[in-house]
Protein backbone atom coordinates (compact mmCIF):
# COMPACT_ATOMS: atom_id res chain seq x y z
CA UNK A 1 0.00 0.00 0.00
CA UNK A 2 2.90 2.60 0.65
CA UNK A 3 4.17 1.53 -2.56
CA UNK A 4 1.12 2.00 -4.10
CA UNK A 5 0.62 5.72 -2.55
CA UNK A 6 4.18 6.51 -3.20
CA UNK A 7 3.61 5.80 -6.97
CA UNK A 8 0.19 7.69 -6.94
CA UNK A 9 1.95 11.19 -5.39
CA UNK A 10 4.73 10.62 -8.15
CA UNK A 11 2.12 10.47 -11.00
CA UNK A 12 0.60 13.92 -8.94
CA UNK A 13 -2.27 12.74 -7.23
CA UNK A 14 -0.88 14.25 -4.34
CA UNK A 15 -4.15 15.97 -3.01
CA UNK A 16 -7.57 14.51 -1.46
CA UNK A 17 -10.42 16.77 -2.51
CA UNK A 18 -13.57 15.02 -2.24
CA UNK A 19 -14.72 12.47 1.00
CA UNK A 20 -16.82 10.84 -1.16
CA UNK A 21 -16.17 8.64 -4.67
CA UNK A 22 -17.21 10.24 -7.50
CA UNK A 23 -19.34 8.33 -10.23
CA UNK A 24 -17.28 8.97 -13.65
CA UNK A 25 -19.67 6.75 -15.40
CA UNK A 26 -22.58 9.12 -14.99
CA UNK A 27 -24.40 11.24 -16.98
CA UNK A 28 -24.03 14.45 -16.10
CA UNK A 29 -27.16 16.57 -15.79
CA UNK A 30 -28.51 18.94 -18.22
CA UNK A 31 -28.80 22.67 -16.84
CA UNK A 32 -30.87 24.85 -18.14
CA UNK A 33 -29.60 28.75 -18.53
CA UNK A 34 -31.93 31.25 -18.89
CA UNK A 35 -31.77 33.14 -21.87
CA UNK A 36 -31.51 36.87 -22.08
CA UNK A 37 -32.56 38.64 -25.12
CA UNK A 38 -30.30 41.29 -26.42
CA UNK A 39 -31.07 45.05 -26.56
CA UNK A 40 -32.43 47.16 -29.16
CA UNK A 41 -28.92 47.92 -31.28
CA UNK A 42 -26.50 46.85 -28.45
CA UNK A 43 -22.71 46.12 -29.61
CA UNK A 44 -21.49 43.03 -28.99
CA UNK A 45 -20.05 42.62 -25.39
CA UNK A 46 -16.47 42.62 -26.18
CA UNK A 47 -13.91 38.88 -25.25
CA UNK A 48 -11.45 40.04 -22.25
CA UNK A 49 -8.03 39.88 -23.76
CA UNK A 50 -6.22 38.71 -21.30
CA UNK A 51 -2.81 39.21 -22.92
CA UNK A 52 -2.98 43.10 -23.41
CA UNK A 53 -4.34 42.90 -20.12
CA UNK A 54 -0.96 41.59 -18.63
CA UNK A 55 1.08 43.42 -20.83
CA UNK A 56 -0.38 46.54 -19.73
CA UNK A 57 -0.02 45.62 -15.99
CA UNK A 58 3.35 44.32 -16.59
CA UNK A 59 4.85 47.53 -18.10
CA UNK A 60 3.58 49.55 -15.01
CA UNK A 61 5.66 47.64 -12.68
CA UNK A 62 8.61 49.90 -11.57
CA UNK A 63 10.73 47.18 -9.53
CA UNK A 64 10.48 43.35 -8.84
CA UNK A 65 7.73 44.72 -5.72
CA UNK A 66 4.81 46.42 -7.93
CA UNK A 67 6.13 43.01 -10.81
CA UNK A 68 5.14 40.89 -7.90
CA UNK A 69 1.64 42.48 -6.76
CA UNK A 70 0.38 43.11 -10.69
CA UNK A 71 0.94 39.30 -10.77
CA UNK A 72 -1.20 39.03 -7.27
CA UNK A 73 -3.25 41.09 -8.78
CA UNK A 74 -3.94 39.27 -12.13
CA UNK A 75 -7.24 37.56 -12.11
CA UNK A 76 -7.53 36.04 -15.52
CA UNK A 77 -5.00 32.78 -15.10
CA UNK A 78 -7.35 29.97 -14.19
CA UNK A 79 -4.22 28.23 -12.79
CA UNK A 80 -4.69 31.24 -9.58
CA UNK A 81 -7.80 29.68 -8.11
CA UNK A 82 -6.35 26.07 -7.62
CA UNK A 83 -3.10 27.15 -6.46
CA UNK A 84 -2.22 28.05 -2.98
CA UNK A 85 0.82 30.43 -3.49
CA UNK A 86 2.01 32.73 -6.06
CA UNK A 87 5.56 31.52 -6.79
CA UNK A 88 7.52 34.58 -7.79
CA UNK A 89 11.73 34.28 -7.33
CA UNK A 90 14.54 33.01 -5.53
CA UNK A 91 17.96 34.05 -5.53
CA UNK A 92 19.60 37.28 -5.65
CA UNK A 93 18.21 39.88 -7.66
CA UNK A 94 21.44 40.95 -8.76
CA UNK A 95 23.16 37.77 -9.96
CA UNK A 96 24.43 37.68 -13.81
CA UNK A 97 22.50 34.31 -14.24
CA UNK A 98 18.89 33.97 -14.40
CA UNK A 99 17.21 30.61 -14.55
CA UNK A 100 13.71 30.25 -16.07
CA UNK A 101 11.82 27.16 -15.15
CA UNK A 102 8.22 25.97 -16.49
CA UNK A 103 5.85 26.03 -13.45
CA UNK A 104 6.15 25.50 -9.68
CA UNK A 105 5.71 21.56 -8.43
CA UNK A 106 3.61 20.65 -5.28
CA UNK A 107 6.63 21.73 -2.82
CA UNK A 108 6.90 25.24 -4.79
CA UNK A 109 3.04 25.51 -4.22
CA UNK A 110 3.59 24.82 -0.66
CA UNK A 111 6.73 26.62 0.24
CA UNK A 112 5.76 29.87 -2.23
CA UNK A 113 9.58 29.76 -3.67
CA UNK A 114 10.47 27.53 -6.94
CA UNK A 115 12.81 24.82 -7.36
CA UNK A 116 12.55 24.12 -3.87
CA UNK A 117 11.48 20.30 -4.40
CA UNK A 118 13.63 17.16 -5.23
CA UNK A 119 14.74 18.77 -8.82
CA UNK A 120 15.35 22.37 -6.97
CA UNK A 121 17.97 19.92 -4.92
CA UNK A 122 19.51 18.85 -7.48
CA UNK A 123 19.66 21.82 -8.94
CA UNK A 124 21.54 23.72 -6.26
CA UNK A 125 24.02 20.41 -6.25
CA UNK A 126 24.32 21.13 -10.31
CA UNK A 127 25.19 24.71 -9.96
CA UNK A 128 27.03 24.56 -7.04
CA UNK A 129 29.84 22.66 -8.74
CA UNK A 130 30.27 25.44 -10.99
CA UNK A 131 30.56 28.27 -7.88
CA UNK A 132 26.61 29.03 -8.84
CA UNK A 133 24.28 29.27 -5.61
CA UNK A 134 20.98 30.82 -5.07
CA UNK A 135 22.13 32.15 -1.47
CA UNK A 136 25.02 33.86 -2.64
CA UNK A 137 25.40 37.52 -1.74
CA UNK A 138 28.06 37.79 -4.52
CA UNK A 139 26.24 38.79 -7.67
CA UNK A 140 29.25 36.81 -9.60
CA UNK A 141 28.71 33.74 -7.39
CA UNK A 142 24.62 34.13 -7.17
CA UNK A 143 21.72 32.67 -8.98
CA UNK A 144 18.26 34.22 -9.57
CA UNK A 145 15.08 31.92 -10.37
CA UNK A 146 11.77 32.42 -11.47
CA UNK A 147 9.38 30.42 -13.65
CA UNK A 148 7.28 30.96 -16.77
CA UNK A 149 3.78 30.46 -14.72
CA UNK A 150 3.83 31.62 -11.18
CA UNK A 151 1.29 29.26 -10.07
CA UNK A 152 0.80 25.63 -9.79
CA UNK A 153 -0.73 23.52 -12.47
CA UNK A 154 -3.14 21.34 -11.69
CA UNK A 155 -1.43 17.66 -11.18
CA UNK A 156 1.14 18.92 -12.27
CA UNK A 157 0.62 18.92 -16.25
CA UNK A 158 1.98 20.65 -18.65
CA UNK A 159 1.49 24.46 -18.99
CA UNK A 160 -0.93 25.22 -21.63
CA UNK A 161 -0.12 27.68 -24.45
CA UNK A 162 -2.73 30.29 -23.60
CA UNK A 163 -1.58 30.07 -19.79
CA UNK A 164 2.24 31.04 -21.38
CA UNK A 165 1.01 33.42 -23.68
CA UNK A 166 -1.14 35.49 -20.80
CA UNK A 167 1.56 35.41 -18.15
CA UNK A 168 4.71 36.12 -20.71
CA UNK A 169 4.35 39.84 -20.31
CA UNK A 170 5.21 39.38 -16.98
CA UNK A 171 8.53 37.40 -17.72
CA UNK A 172 9.81 39.74 -19.82
CA UNK A 173 9.43 42.55 -17.71
CA UNK A 174 10.77 40.48 -15.08
CA UNK A 175 14.03 39.72 -17.16
CA UNK A 176 14.06 43.14 -17.91
CA UNK A 177 14.15 44.49 -14.02
CA UNK A 178 16.37 42.40 -13.66
CA UNK A 179 18.85 42.51 -16.27
CA UNK A 180 20.97 39.26 -15.89
CA UNK A 181 23.76 38.77 -18.07
CA UNK A 182 23.04 35.07 -19.38
CA UNK A 183 19.62 33.67 -18.90
CA UNK A 184 19.31 29.59 -18.83
CA UNK A 185 15.78 27.71 -20.22
CA UNK A 186 15.13 25.29 -18.11
CA UNK A 187 13.48 22.53 -20.16
CA UNK A 188 10.56 22.30 -23.43
CA UNK A 189 8.52 24.88 -22.04
CA UNK A 190 10.97 27.35 -21.09
CA UNK A 191 12.14 27.10 -24.24
CA UNK A 192 9.07 27.54 -26.10
CA UNK A 193 7.99 31.20 -24.25
CA UNK A 194 11.36 32.22 -24.28
CA UNK A 195 12.74 31.04 -27.46
CA UNK A 196 9.30 30.02 -29.50
CA UNK A 197 11.32 26.66 -29.73
CA UNK A 198 11.18 23.13 -28.25
CA UNK A 199 12.85 19.89 -28.97
CA UNK A 200 14.96 20.11 -25.60
CA UNK A 201 17.29 16.94 -26.63
CA UNK A 202 18.40 19.16 -29.65
CA UNK A 203 18.08 22.79 -28.72
CA UNK A 204 20.57 22.28 -25.02
CA UNK A 205 24.05 23.71 -25.02
CA UNK A 206 23.65 25.40 -27.87
CA UNK A 207 23.74 29.19 -27.34
CA UNK A 208 20.26 31.18 -27.85
CA UNK A 209 19.04 34.76 -27.75
CA UNK A 210 16.19 35.96 -25.80
CA UNK A 211 14.97 38.88 -24.59
CA UNK A 212 18.37 40.40 -26.38
CA UNK A 213 20.34 37.95 -23.16
CA UNK A 214 22.43 35.41 -24.18
CA UNK A 215 20.40 32.13 -23.52
CA UNK A 216 21.30 28.50 -22.98
CA UNK A 217 18.98 25.95 -23.12
CA UNK A 218 19.43 23.12 -20.08
CA UNK A 219 17.85 20.05 -19.63
CA UNK A 220 14.92 20.43 -16.43
CA UNK A 221 16.56 18.64 -13.26
CA UNK A 222 13.61 16.63 -12.84
CA UNK A 223 14.39 15.02 -16.23
CA UNK A 224 17.35 13.81 -15.18
CA UNK A 225 15.80 12.61 -12.11
CA UNK A 226 13.99 10.46 -14.62
CA UNK A 227 16.77 10.17 -17.43
CA UNK A 228 20.19 10.11 -15.31
CA UNK A 229 22.74 9.27 -18.24
CA UNK A 230 21.50 12.78 -19.77
CA UNK A 231 23.69 14.37 -16.44
CA UNK A 232 26.82 14.26 -18.72
CA UNK A 233 25.29 16.22 -21.31
CA UNK A 234 24.13 18.61 -18.43
CA UNK A 235 28.00 18.86 -17.27
CA UNK A 236 29.19 19.99 -20.36
CA UNK A 237 26.52 22.86 -20.41
CA UNK A 238 27.10 24.37 -17.09
CA UNK A 239 30.96 24.17 -17.97
CA UNK A 240 29.86 25.99 -21.11
CA UNK A 241 28.06 28.86 -18.86
CA UNK A 242 30.82 29.19 -16.50
CA UNK A 243 33.26 29.51 -19.83
CA UNK A 244 30.84 32.18 -21.00
CA UNK A 245 30.92 34.13 -17.51
CA UNK A 246 34.38 34.65 -17.59
CA UNK A 247 34.12 35.89 -20.83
Amino acid sequence: MKATLEWQIACGADEAILDAPVDRTALPKAVERPRRAPAQNAEPEPDIDAVTIARTAASAAVDLETLRAAMEAYEHCDLKRGAKKLVFSDGNANARVMIVGEAPGRDEDIEGRPFVGRAGQLLDQMFSHVGLFRTESDSEKALYIANVLPWRPPQNRDPRPQEMKMMLPFLERHVELVDPDLIVAMGNHACMALLGQRGITRLRGNWKKALGKPTLPMFHPAYLLRTPEAKRETWADLLSLKDRLLK
